[in-house]
């Protein structure tokens, strides 16, 4: 993914006001984020606990898409699998996420949602970069190249149902 700047983060969302963009907790480290490394980038917002947000290339724009998520809590021995990346996390390390859809269908109150790790490093995850618990990450016999492009195509896939 390319670098981006704040101008380009906020100009990007699609499901929300431009005032609503304009207000979000941006990210302060973005000059150090592993762009190269990044296939989203995802942050949780430090003032709202249930929000969070994604900002991805797509189709030579740059895409933005709030997110919310339950505040449940599970017990540590309950696992779940991120539908993006397929980590496994114990207790509330993949949640559901939810997104208003775009235009007319998301002033409705229609949303899509997608169980996706909670803290959002799933490109990290894939690539290495970040290693989660023991037996998180199965074994396969994709290369890391086809793990990424898979968890692209199943970020694009889920983009995708915000506009219909």
């Amino acid at each position: 993914m390319r670098s981006l700047t704040e101008q380009d983060i906020r100009t990007s969302f699609i499901n929300c006001s431009k005032g609503e963009a304009k207000r979000l907790a941006i990210p302060r480290d973005l000059e150090d984020r592993p762009w190269d490394d990044l296939d989203f980038l995802g942050w949780r917002d430090p003032g709202a606990p249930d929000r969070s947000y994604l900002v991805t290339e797509r189709a030579d724009d740059i895409v933005g898409v709030t997110l919310r998520f339950p505040s449940s809590q599970r017990g540590f021995l309950h696992r779940s699998m991120c539908s993006l990346c397929l980590t496994t996390h114990p207790g509330n390390g993949v949640s559901l996420m939810t997104a208003r859809k775009a235009g007319t269908a998301g002033r409705e109150g229609n949303s899509v949602g997608v169980y996706m790790c909670a803290d959002l490093a799933c490109s990290l995850y894939v690539r290495g970069k970040k290693i989660p618990d023991p037996g998180s990450r199965f074994e396969e016999t994709l290369t890391v190249e086809e793990q990424i492009d898979r968890t692209v195509g199943r970020l694009s896939a889920f983009l995708e149902k915000l506009y219909v």
